[in-house]
């Protein structure tokens, strides 16, 4: 094998520099687009507007730059690795079981087709927004998941601009029409919830939810509202809190505080609604004697508390499995490969009962899953 030096040295030990060979980056910073578009080009892959393959073309051109036999081989193979940027407090994170159950599945999802993943916590939009543009800049991941959808959600847009797959997780919105996504029908566990209560005859149906600006936050509030409206009673109260133990406290007491208070309350969570009967027994009320209270998630917690909680139940881990075999069939060109969602399922406990002053005779079948 010869080995050469890096500087050649011509006449008195002048050295001459090597001229800098063009990159994959040197393109796609001159064409104004990205590392992955300019990939997409060079591989024959669809994605990539007639304009922009032009200008990456006549980038390369002016550079001369053309990828090398090495290099479309590694792109060809792609990384294997898909992206999830999660823009949550790690604090709060860390008390969300669903968050891990799905994390989980997505992990079972992946490990089918050798993929891994590669998951970022972030603390603001600026810096989710940095992540994303890291990502794919840097060729990390070959597509990412949307979770947490918002109402105004700027990262749609943002991925589609930057040319990588996404698969959104949960109910899609205006913004995201044209994208993959894997949703549960968690509206149907909410009018499950509200049909419940009125067949206790509750008729002040409140409502606990999370944060405002995510789309499920919604879907779930418009199904609350959609179903007291079909059962001919009156929009009861609602508050928006955080999803967590201490919001949902805090929620509980501004309820009862109100002159026509509930007798019954449907929480965005498990959490929200464990810390809702804690501060309920801080009054002095009994659930469910004064004050019905159910759940969403079924977090393993829940048959445990005492009482124990009544909660609509979503498979968390079949969700995020099913996410990753889209997400991975997207990145590879392949047809969505074909399952049918479990659908979400109503858990009757103990903490749900007649409204108060109403005989034990009103009361709807008991049967813990």
């Amino acid at each position: 094998m010869l080995l050469f030096s890096e500087r050649l040295h011509v006449g008195v030990n002048k050295p001459v520099k090597k001229t800098k060979r063009a990159t994959i980056e040197d393109v796609a910073r001159k064409a104004g687009l990205s590392k992955t578009a300019v990939s997409f080009v060079f591989n024959g892959r669809s994605g990539v507007s007639a304009e922009s393959q032009k200008r990456i073309m006549q980038a390369a051109e002016e550079l001369g730059w053309r990828p090398d036999a090495r290099a479309r081989a590694l792109s060809l193979s792609q990384t294997h690795v898909l992206g999830l940027v999660v823009k949550r407090d790690p604090s709060l994170l860390s008390t969300d079981p669903f968050f891990a159950g799905f994390v989980s599945g997505v992990q079972m999802g992946l490990a089918e087709h050798n993929y891994s993943l590669m998951l970022q916590v972030v603390s603001d939009t600026e810096a989710e927004r940095l992540a994303y543009q890291q990502l794919v800049r840097e060729a990390k991941v070959d597509g990412v998941f949307l979770t947490d959808l918002e109402t105004e959600d700027f990262r749609p847009r943002l991925l589609t601009t930057l040319r990588i797959p996404i698969v959104v997780v949960g109910p899609p919105s205006h913004e995201t029409e044209n994208v993959a996504a894997v949703e549960m029908n968690d509206a149907a566990g909410v009018k499950r919830a509200v049909q419940h209560l009125a067949a206790l005859g509750h008729k002040v149906i409140g409502h606990v939810s999370g944060n405002d600006k995510y789309v499920h936050t919604r879907s779930r509030r418009d199904a609350w509202i959609e179903t007291l409206e079909e059962l001919g009673l009156p929009q009861g109260p609602y508050i928006s809190a955080d999803f967590t133990g201490e919001g949902g406290a805090r929620a509980t007491h501004e309820l009862l505080d109100l002159p026509n208070a509930p007798t019954a309350i449907v929480y965005g969570n498990d959490l929200m609604a464990i810390a809702g009967m804690f501060a309920a027994g801080d009054r002095g009320l009994s659930v469910p004697n004064d004050l019905s209270v159910i759940g969403f998630d079924d977090i393993p917690l829940a048959p445990y508390v005492t009482p124990r909680l009544t909660t609509v139940r979503q498979n968390a881990i079949e969700w995020g499995r099913c996410a990753a075999l889209t997400l991975i069939a997207l990145v590879e060109n392949r047809p969505f490969p074909e399952f049918e969602m479990p659908p979400v399922e109503f858990i009757v406990r103990s903490s749900t009962g007649p409204a108060p002053h109403l005989p034990p005779a009103v009361t709807a079948p008991n049967h813990d899953r």
